[in-house]
């Protein structure tokens, strides 16, 4: 019987090819089990790649709708910060407009205008409000705040006012400044007439934020702020009793003002409900596809745990034989 073998050299080339492919099921082993992913994806998909493709395709879009979802949700969060602000600046001059005002006695108590001023500084403010640098009411004109400082205001609208003889005239004069274009949009407001860009949230829903510091219910406001802030000028050269009627009509404008600012929080409220649905479907879609990718690309556990503790077991074997063939010597063989 004809007997065959292999010389020394190929023995130790055939052991060490052995041993590096034993180490590298070693390391691509714990790696699954480590991940729970199979390492080799062409062979779990027999080269069909297009279903794979087409759910991490769906994952990048659907991450690219998160970050407009948030981005969204944080400018509208901003907007009802800035318009709560306002609208609490405008409830309470109201109020105390109503108080201040003692009909035909004058005003009861207090400086009103100087209080107007004051107030008049926080809505502007508050309205000039941005995030990163961009102005949240200045339609697509991000990059300026969208009103000037309140003494430019009175400025501008005191030429219009003066002379004119009584609170229902002045009151008149400036509803019609403040809604003519050539008037306060002209020459107070610097932002665009432009809505911001729609937020696209999926490949069905996209939401515009059209809310604008020359909105008609915020210069409803800013009318019976500034007229108020301007009622004690002696431009205006109303009496005490003038300037009591004065505040009592602007008072009352600002209830209206309150019921207008509601509404238009109302309808950003109504983007922010939107916003949170289409987000949270979103998130759902974007899980059951995440969990259809592991479920393809998942590795057994328990399959994989087997097949490690097998190549321990070859490796620990063939590190044995290696080292009792490297102790052979022609004396021990005799």
């Amino acid at each position: 019987m004809n007997s065959t073998s292999i010389g020394d050299l190929s023995h130790a080339f055939m052991m060490q090819r052995r041993s590096v492919s034993l180490r590298n099921d070693l390391f691509r082993l714990t790696d699954e089990l480590s991940s729970g992913q199979v390492a080799d994806v062409r062979g779990v998909l027999a080269g069909n790649h297009s279903y794979l493709t087409s759910l991490e395709r769906t994952l990048e879009v659907l991450g690219g709708y998160s970050v407009a979802n948030s981005e969204a949700a944080y400018l509208t969060g901003a907007m009802q910060v800035s318009l709560e602000r306002v609208q609490d600046i405008g409830g309470k001059l109201g109020i105390d407009l109503l108080l201040a005002s003692g009909g035909p006695i004058g005003v009861v108590a207090g400086n009103p205008s100087e209080n107007a001023r004051v107030q008049l500084s926080g809505i502007i403010n508050s309205l000039n409000d941005d995030i990163a640098g961009r102005s949240l009411f200045g339609g697509t004109a991000t990059d300026r705040p969208p009103l000037p400082d309140a003494q430019v205001l009175m400025d501008t609208l005191r030429p219009v006012l003066s002379g004119l003889a009584t609170p229902d005239d002045i009151l008149a004069a400036a509803t019609t400044w403040f809604a003519d274009p050539a008037g306060f949009d002209a020459m107070i407001y610097s932002g665009s007439d432009t809505a911001i860009a729609p937020f696209l949230l999926s490949e069905t829903e996209e939401v515009t934020l059209d809310v604008k510091a020359n909105d008609e219910a915020l210069k409803g406001l800013l009318m019976n702020v500034t007229v108020a802030a301007l009622t004690n000028d002696p431009a205006l050269g109303l009496d005490v009793p003038g300037q009591s009627e004065l505040f009592g009509m602007l008072g009352e404008g600002m209830r209206t003002d309150q019921d207008r600012i509601t509404a238009l929080r109302s309808r950003i409220g109504f983007t922010e409900e939107r916003i949170e649905l289409v987000a949270a479907r979103n998130q759902a879609e974007a899980t059951s596809i995440e969990f259809a990718r592991n479920n393809l690309l998942a590795a057994d556990p328990f399959e994989t745990a087997t097949d490690l503790e097998n190549v321990q077991f070859y490796l620990q074997s063939l590190y044995a034989v290696t080292a009792r063939n490297a102790q052979l010597s022609l004396v021990n063989f005799l």
